[in-house]
């Protein structure tokens, strides 16, 4: 699907790939080798490099998987990626507000083999040469305030308690900070793993383009309801170039 878009038509890339720690997601099988796992996402990588635009920006949201065998994606991933020309801008943290009722203390009360349990994820923002995104600052929808706040790259965002039939869903809030802080109105905001929509439905409802790919049609059916149902900010709308698409689909050129 990356490859049959438009070079150069897509200023932020939004997405969570799947983690590979054997999550059930309709349509994908989660269980890959690691190197498998990472050299696949690496031709995810490196389709996605030439839709977007010179400055574009690529905001992939991980997290260290396992406890017992800890891997660092978010440090194998920012590796992989930068081999690939994306240059690494920052690491945001998003302190997801879990720790609750637990047991898996390691050794409980003792340095034998405690257990650290993250209560947070990465998001790594990354872009394609230049680190400026050029626009009309006519666009740009971001208060003072917002601006101040989103800047502080320790963002504390409960995460989606509603999973709308997907295992692991994007809160609201974490995308549209993304969006309000690394685009303009009217730019086109990718999630090329769209699951139910969180992305395209954000954009939407903020004046961006907005395209959302997943390879299973039951996401992409409730991906399309609830972009449909997202109400936006009193501006006009932008219909042009608004897609919910399954991998399999042909886009049309803009």
């Amino acid at each position: 699907m990356l490859e049959r878009l438009p070079r150069a038509s897509v200023h932020l890339a939004v997405t969570s790939p799947p983690y590979n720690v054997g999550i059930r997601y309709a349509g994908y099988s989660d269980d890959r080798s690691y190197e498998e796992y990472r050299a696949w996402l690496r031709t995810v990588w490196s389709a996605l490099l030439p839709v977007l635009v010179p400055g574009g920006r690529l905001a992939l949201n991980v997290a260290p998987t396992s406890i017992k065998d800890f891997r660092p994606i978010h440090h194998d991933l920012s590796h992989d990626l930068r081999e690939l020309s994306y240059r690494l801008r920052t690491e945001i943290i998003w302190y997801k507000q879990t720790m609750g009722r637990r047991t898996a203390w390691g050794s409980w009360r003792s340095p034998a083999s405690p257990h650290i349990i993250p209560s947070w994820e990465y998001v790594l923002v990354l872009s394609k040469g230049s680190h400026r995104l050029e626009g009309d600052p006519r666009t740009a929808d971001i208060s003072a305030a917002e601006f101040q706040r989103f800047s502080d790259g320790f963002w504390r965002i409960p995460p989606e308690r509603n999973r709308r039939g997907h295992p692991a869903p994007f809160p609201w809030d974490l995308v549209e900070r993304l969006v309000k802080f690394y685009t303009y109105r009217g730019n086109l905001v990718l999630d090329m793993f769209g699951g139910t929509g969180t992305v395209a439905a954000v954009a939407r409802a903020n004046g961006r383009h907005y395209l959302s790919v997943d390879a299973s049609p039951e996401y992409c059916d409730g991906a399309l309801r609830r972009v449909r149902a997202a109400r936006g900010t009193g501006r006009p709308a932008i219909p042009a170039a608004n897609r919910v698409l399954l991998a399999d689909e042909l886009v049309p050129s803009p």
